[in-house]
């Protein structure tokens, strides 16, 4: 399935400087291998959780109880005793060396010290209590990627409160759909943002989010963009007013409610996922140290919105003692290496992105490498949806050669991963390195058996503590277990379909719910895609299955680059890569040519929304998408009509 060189093997002295070797050290058990590890990791679930508890240095009480268990994974309680403070656990640091670097189109580079970013949270955190926020309250926010996101956060945690982002794209309907359900008491919202060189106001829309849910006591206004002041409370004001204020850390249990994410809402309005303060802390704090090898005074980039669980993800590093760097706007604007020069200028360790983003590059040949001193990067990420083998040459070949390429897998229903990186392991060419310690992954087929080598269902076994608390007003857990434990009876069935390689590797495939089904034989779409996205007149395509006489057709729509036409000739060149890179069964029985592809908020095309339309079928919540226009391209095709 892959070569047998890898793209890339960690040098012995990095191994012993990583800290996943430190952390073995700590440990009273010798493991000869990272899957001997893994293996004690799932099977001695209280005992690994507090080693990372005592490895990372959690601030808080740990309690006499790591684990409690009846077998029943939802059941499963993590660290019930304990009492902890995730604002606290981020704020670990004090002084002037810089918590975050953030730069955003049409405005000043930001940097906040460490006490910056104390006085500020603090300053905030005096604000939000005087509107009556406390820990049974909810904060929500309609927020750029900037350093007042965090600090919306943080001030909110503190208090122990449960915070709640949208980024400001989202439209009205979408957001009122979000915030709508968790009633939250106090909405922080930008005045406006910028993106591709044009400023976006979005004050009306607040206002209009504001009146139609009455829980909204206050709004604060951020002057994102100058001179277009809000109504109400603004930013610099409050910092003003409560310069003074002292900063308090209210201790919550493990799993009081931190985060409410929510599920992308193209079939209906969103799921409200509640996760924990405890377990997110602890998930983030392992996938940080242990597998992205985070350091104290590292530099951290994600390429992110605060409408993307990744922005969660991104933020919790300051609890390694690292320094976020904040980018908001477009990624290829005012040119295609915006981003890298962030990165060379300040000097990234880690640096994250979509693999759209990658692939995107790719298209246009740009030379990172070429172009830019990347020496400090130890890691590049990639996230959002699967990475193509292609993309994996690019990024040796044309971004960086000696780097830790981490692919990663896992979503907002865990805000974490289920496989991910490792700088212990070399990295195979279209492979994720490693299942993530703690998680008990297995690729299933359909009588539930684990595979290798095989296309299946991604479950986890064992429980780990970033399962959500459950979602929001869902009585009796009905959807929560809808969700995720009724493929499998008890088990955790994330919805990926994907391969467990012989390496201990992973390939995720694409999604479960919308992998194509023709002649009984199941295909992921992310097969296709690898393969249709190597042809340079291909933009962009997205493929789904089409009910044709009693059986599934695979049909694939693809956007086309500037001045190419989806000829004949083109149409069997598609046809034939697919043939000869997938199989025979992976090729379309239609190839048709859109002008756009629609996506969710966060980037991804929605391969559902897309099936509902060719099917004449009602689809419930446009406001989830980035681009719901792009559905009407969609609608009543001449060529979906015939053989």
């Amino acid at each position: 399935m892959t070569e047998q060189i890898p793209l890339w093997t960690p040098r012995p002295e990095d191994i012993d400087d990583s800290n996943l070797t430190a952390f073995q050290r700590g440990l009273p058990q010798k493991f000869g291998s990272y899957a001997e590890l893994h293996d004690w990791s799932v099977s001695e679930t209280g005992p690994f959780w507090e080693a990372i508890w005592d490895y990372a240095g959690v601030i808080g009480k740990k309690g006499e109880e790591t684990f409690r268990s009846d077998g029943d994974m939802r059941k499963a309680r993590f660290f019930p005793k304990a009492s902890i403070n995730f604002a606290e656990n981020l704020l670990r640091l004090k002084g002037p060396a810089p918590a975050i670097i953030a730069r955003a189109e049409g405005r000043d580079e930001v940097t906040l010290s460490w006490d910056d970013l104390h006085q500020q949270t603090a300053a905030l955190q005096g604000w939000l209590e005087a509107q009556g926020v406390d820990a049974t309250t909810r904060v929500a926010a309609i927020v750029p990627n900037g350093p007042e996101a965090v600090v919306a956060m943080l001030a909110t945690s503190a208090l122990g409160a449960t915070y709640s982002s949208c980024s400001p794209d989202f439209g009205e309907q979408g957001i009122l759909d979000r915030f709508g359900q968790i009633e939250p008491r106090v909405l922080i919202a930008c005045n406006a943002y910028t993106y591709g060189g044009k400023v976006f106001d979005i004050r009306d829309k607040v206002q209009a989010i504001r009146a139609q849910v009455p829980s909204i006591k206050a709004v604060l206004w951020i002057d994102f963009v100058e001179g277009l002041p809000g109504e109400g409370a603004s930013w610099a004001a409050v910092q003003a007013d409560f310069a003074n204020h002292n900063l308090r850390f209210e201790q919550t249990s493990f799993a009081h409610p931190l985060y409410i994410m929510f599920s992308s809402g193209t079939t209906g309005k969103p799921k409200c996922i509640v996760h924990s303060a405890g377990g997110t802390l602890l998930q983030h704090l392992k996938e940080h140290k242990l597998h992205a090898n985070i350091k104290p005074g590292d530099r951290v980039f994600y390429f992110t919105t605060c409408g993307w669980m990744m922005w969660n993800w991104l933020v919790s590093a300051l609890a390694s003692e690292a320094t976020l760097l904040l980018y908001d706007g477009n990624p290829f604007y005012p040119t295609r290496r915006v981003l890298f020069d962030f990165a060379a200028e300040v000097g990234a360790t880690f640096y994250g992105v979509s693999a759209k983003y990658i692939d995107a590059l790719k298209k246009k040949n740009i030379q990172p490498k070429e172009s830019h001193d990347l020496s400090t990067i130890r890691t590049i990420a990639s996230t959002g949806s699967p990475l193509a083998p292609e993309s994996f040459d690019y990024v040796y070949e044309s971004i960086k050669k000696d780097v830790n390429l981490a692919s990663i897998s896992g979503g907002t229903d865990i805000v974490s991963c289920f496989v991910l990186g490792n700088a212990t392991l070399p990295v195979w060419r279209g492979e994720i390195q490693c299942a993530g310690l703690g998680m008990a992954i297995e690729i299933w087929d359909d009588e539930g058996k684990p595979i290798i080598d095989e296309r299946g269902e991604l479950v986890c076994k064992v429980a780990f503590p970033s399962m959500p608390i459950g979602f929001w007003n869902d009585q009796n857990d009905e959807k929560y277990r809808a969700a995720y434990f009724e493929r499998f009876d008890g088990v955790w069935c994330h919805g990926d379909f994907g391969i467990e390689t012989s390496h201990g590797g992973f390939v995720i495939v694409g999604r479960s719910d919308a992998t194509l089904n023709p002649g009984g034989v199941r295909i992921g779409t992310a097969e296709i895609y690898r393969q249709v996205e190597q042809i340079d007149e291909v933009t962009e395509c997205i493929a789904v299955g089409q009910e044709w006489q009693d059986d599934v057709r695979v049909v694939l729509f693809v956007t086309l680059a500037e001045g190419a036409n989806l000829t004949d000739d083109l149409a069997k060149e598609i046809k034939t890569r697919i043939r000869t890179g997938a199989s025979p069964r992976h090729v379309p029985a239609k190839v048709i040519a859109v002008q756009d592809i629609p996506r969710t908020k966060s980037g991804k095309i929605t391969e559902l929304a897309v099936r509902d339309v060719i099917h004449g079928r009602e689809i419930k919540n446009t406001e989830a998408l980035a681009n719901p226009e792009a559905l009407e391209y969609f609608k009543d095709l001449e060529e979906l009509k015939d053989v």
